[in-house]
């Protein structure tokens, strides 16, 4: 049976631009408003990120859906080395807004 083509892709695919991909479930990575905005277009989008820093974001797409609806979750492990890139990249995605949402 063909898929339905009016009915967006399960997936997203995040790629940085020395080439890594990351595939993650749709529903993990709609929690940052500025991705759920870019997935509304059909258009791809661009942003200049290496692999290394875009894994991380992914991670954390992954990391928010598995805990998601718990109280307790356990840190994230984060270097200490691009803790201040992932701070701005949270306020680009507005994930610091996420927190003062409710559901």
């Amino acid at each position: 049976m063909a898929a339905n083509r009016d009915e967006p892709s399960k997936y997203v695919t995040l790629v940085s631009n020395d080439g890594f991909e990351f595939v993650l479930l749709r529903e993990a990575t709609v929690v940052s408003p500025t991705i759920k905005a870019m997935l509304r277009d059909d258009r791809q989008w661009r942003e200049a990120t290496t692999g290394r820093f875009l894994e991380k974001v992914a991670e954390y797409f992954q990391y928010w859906y598995k805990n998601r609806d718990k109280l307790d979750v356990p840190d994230m492990d984060i270097p200490v080395e691009i803790c201040l890139e992932l701070l701005v990249a949270a306020d680009y995605l507005g994930l610091d807004m996420c927190s003062s949402r409710t559901a």
